[in-house]
């Protein structure tokens, strides 16, 4: 029997709503328009929308899907999404059922009922499937929302020794359907307020799971002219076409799946699994060597940091190919709601005052109330970087990193000499890093001793970075986070409050390596380090090759 050509169910036209004609006033900004997603909920507009109770399954588990549809039909598509996608299941034509969303669904959940089951085949490939549903307007316009579920792997389905962990806690923190995420919402006693509980009972904004090729990222992509205004490119072009406030910020579609395509394109074999799976089930990482984490990976639990701690003391590789290392979270009904109080944790985290859980407080790992540096476990911390390439943030910066240890077995076969910059026009360097306080001796960049950070590190690589948006009066400029970041960090930093600020206003991005025990960490800190990747930078690639080899073979055969 022929095999019938692979066909995305994302292509063609989707809808919109209707041209409409209004007033537009001269102060309109993204910055005083800010959108969460939500259903229209009108039959005229047909839609539909699907969430899952889990993220991920095992082979043989049925999957139900909660829906909400103002269509009288509607239909669903199932692919293993990467570099050969592979349609698993399809289903045309199920009637609708239409419930109304609760205003508080962002924290609480849809509690929509099951219209449709998928039992998952017991050989199923381990993977990240991408759940299409669709339904038709009366003008004949179609409307498509996008899902997703993990495949784990399974002692009969494994493949390899690579693991792929998905930045899911950071997916959640950025996903604000239903009315607010972790940064801005409808929360909080004026109803304007992001919120610190997020269910994971929902659906997910548009943008995070599915994007068109040349969806805008937010780093800038040209270098702007002298007294040129900030850009904020996904800002813009997101509001142009409908997409999510955050679209850009997080998720499969901007992030991880370009590392997945890459691997697999590379002939790697890997699996996947999500942070809930390593929160939950940290022995799945007992059958592997090599973990890896890429693109925009910002929020992790206590019991996840331990887990990968435990897992390189044995012997494992960590490739964490991304940056923001920040905010602790919790995890709790199962994994089915992420708490992250932020800023607001030491006043109103609930376990702030409990002596049994207090080290569990949701702010940043280098606030006085956690102080647990990122650098122990990914030799870099969050607030000693943060930003680049966008806004205010050093929009001129090189976009990628300058090599000081060229003789590190990272750099082998790639040619690289002290003092050469790699990644640049792949813009490898950005939107958010991280780094550490260092110094320069003898021209070689060390690490500052700190608490929390292990004397071993070694800064392979490294370009300026800042906390605060370096603001010029220019004309008529108006920034975006300017240094509300700062400013908040430095809050919760131990110490006086100007100390901590001058401590974290600049800083770096950095490729750093450790040894921990008998593993190893090797960490690229950028988001878009996987853009090097997608845009074929010979360097980036060699050096990702380097680690992924040397750690999916075991260190001790390396």
């Amino acid at each position: 029997m022929e095999k019938k050509e692979f066909r995305f169910p994302e292509m063609g036209p989707h809808a919109i709503k209707p041209w409409a004609v209004r007033k537009g006033y001269g102060d309109e900004h993204f910055l005083s328009d800010y959108r969460y997603q939500f259903p229209r909920e009108d039959p005229e507009l047909a839609e539909v929308f699907v969430y899952t109770d889990r993220i991920s399954y095992d082979p043989g588990e049925t999957v139900e899907f909660h829906v909400s549809t103002t269509a009288d039909k509607w239909s669903m598509q199932i692919y293993r999404d990467g570099y050969r996608p592979e349609m698993v299941h399809e289903s045309f034509d199920m009637p609708g059922e239409f419930t109304k969303t609760s205003e508080t669904a962002y924290m609480d959940g849809c509690d929509w009922p099951v219209l449709h089951k998928w039992e998952i085949p017991k050989d199923l490939r381990a993977g990240f499937y991408r759940v299409v549903s669709t339904c038709l307007r009366k003008s004949g316009e179609r409307f498509v929302q996008h899902h997703f579920v993990v495949v784990r792997p399974t002692a009969e389905t494994r493949r390899g020794s690579i693991l792929l962990m998905l930045a899911t806690g950071t997916w959640t923190a950025y996903n604000d359907w239903g009315g607010a995420n972790h940064y801005f919402g409808t929360w909080g006693p004026n109803k304007n307020e992001g919120s610190p509980i997020l269910s994971l009972k929902r659906p997910w904004t548009r943008g995070m799971i599915w994007l068109p090729k040349g969806a805008a990222r937010i780093s800038v992509e040209r270098l702007p002219d002298m007294n040129d205004a900030p850009r904020y490119p996904s800002k813009e072009w997101g509001y142009s076409s409908g997409w999510g406030q955050y679209y850009a910020a997080a998720g499969w579609a901007q992030f991880d799946r370009h590392f997945a395509v890459w691997a697999e394109r590379e002939g790697l074999d890997f699996d996947i699994i999500t942070q809930t799976d390593l929160h939950y089930r940290p022995e799945i990482l007992d059958n592997y060597s090599c973990l890896v984490t890429v693109g925009h990976d910002e929020y992790w639990s206590w019991d996840m940091r331990k887990k990968v701690e435990d897992f390189v003391e044995q012997g494992g590789g960590f490739a964490r190919l991304g940056g923001n290392f920040l905010w602790q979270i919790r995890l709790e009904n199962e994994g089915s709601e992420q708490h992250c109080w932020k800023f607001k944790a030491p006043s109103m985290d609930p376990v702030r005052n409990d002596p049994a859980k207090r080290h569990l407080i949701t702010a940043s790992w280098e606030s006085e109330a956690v102080n647990w540096p990122g650098a122990s476990t990914v030799g870099v911390n969050g607030c000693h970087g943060m930003y680049g390439s966008w806004g205010g943030f050093a929009p001129r910066g090189s976009r990628g990193f300058t090599v000081y240890r060229p003789e590190h077995w990272a750099f082998k076969d790639t040619d690289l000499r002290y003092g050469d910059v790699f990644g640049a026009e792949a813009g490898i360097f950005g939107y958010e890093v991280d780094g550490l306080d260092y110094t320069f001796r003898q021209g070689l960049p060390y690490a500052v001793e700190a608490p929390g950070v292990p004397d071993n590190i070694e800064i392979l690589a490294m370009s300026p970075a800042v906390l605060f948006e370096y603001e010029h009066e220019g004309e008529g400029a108006r920034y975006y986070v300017r240094d509300s970041d700062l400013n908040g960090l430095a809050e919760l930093a131990p110490g006086e409050f100007a100390e901590a600020r001058r401590k974290f206003q600049y800083g770096a991005g950095m490729v750093v390596s450790m040894k921990r025990g008998k593993g190893e960490v090797l960490t690229a800190g950028s988001c878009e380090w996987i853009m090097g990747l997608t845009r074929h930078d010979a360097f980036t690639e060699q050096i990702t090759r380097n680690a992924l080899g040397r750690f999916s073979a075991g260190l001790s055969e390396a």
